[in-house]
């Protein structure tokens, strides 16, 4: 394992005026497909070269068609308009001629912001590092079935596994610490898969499995601090066979830098 795997996995070469070449990991699968936020990262990551000096995701707003799968992919990327401060984008991912992802996007240089924080929100109340749960408890039969867990290191809080030994704390709460294997600093493009590294939450309402994302918006507010991340999903409402997913994710310096809601469909 290399302090670079992330960079390697999400890694785009451009292939045309505005096209670039991925190569999708196999390392990043989940149930029936690859998780929704590393693919975003990925398409992030694309985006992130197309408008000039604007390299940062400030607004992230992703509609998953169908599973993408290992292997090649095309991120097209557009420049729908590109002036001031920001620069508005879209793209899609595409695999054998099928778009799978399309994104519209808002991009600029979180460097270059004001800093005036006024915020009302708290840090998730968690245990400290060392008395949380690591992922790597997780039984072979359900690291056979996600092997993205074998992308980082997490740290359950241990107010909130109950669903891990068939008690589920029916709260609709997941909260964990978060690193990168090699321990990898965080960056704002790692960010977009940060809010979909968890389980889903409906694991905590014991309902498991695999939970397709139909629409994932994300907000970066901050380039993270380095170290360990805190990251907090919960929903409040399952109708229709959905649910929506609402995630923070606060830095080593206590700033809530991410931010993002998504809609999935409710696990078979």
């Amino acid at each position: 394992m290399t302090d670079i795997e992330w960079d390697d996995h999400i890694a785009v070469t451009r292939s045309g005026d505005s096209d670039y070449s991925a190569d999708l990991s196999e390392g990043w699968l989940v149930g029936g497909g690859i998780n929704g936020g590393y693919l975003l990262a990925t398409i992030g990551n694309a985006l992130s070269q197309v408008a000039p000096g604007k390299p940062d995701p400030f607004a992230v707003s992703a509609h998953y068609l169908s599973a993408s799968v290992p292997g090649p992919a095309t991120v097209s990327t557009r420049v729908l308009r590109d002036g001031g401060s920001v620069a508005t984008l879209a793209a899609d991912l595409v695999q054998g001629g099928d778009t799978r992802i399309t994104v519209l996007a808002t991009y600029g240089d979180l460097g270059r912001l004001p800093d005036d924080v006024r915020t009302t929100a708290t840090p998730p109340a968690m245990a400290p590092l060392e008395q949380c749960v690591p992922n790597t408890m997780a039984p072979p039969e359900v690291r056979k079935f996600a092997p993205l867990m074998d992308r980082f290191d997490m740290r359950f809080d241990p107010d909130c596994i109950g669903w891990a030994v068939g008690k589920p704390d029916g709260n609709g709460l997941l909260q964990a610490w978060f690193r990168l294997n090699g321990e990898r600093d965080p960056d704002p493009v790692a960010l977009l898969m940060v809010v979909d590294a968890l389980p889903p939450v409906t694991f905590d309402l014991g309902m498991p499995g695999w939970a397709p994302t139909l629409e994932l918006t994300a907000h970066v507010r901050a380039k993270p601090a380095p170290g360990w991340l805190r990251v907090s999903h919960h929903t409040r409402n399952i109708a229709g066979g959905m649910f929506e997913e609402d995630c923070e994710v606060w830095d080593s310096a206590d700033r809530l830098v991410a931010q993002s809601r998504q809609l999935a469909r409710q696990p078979r």
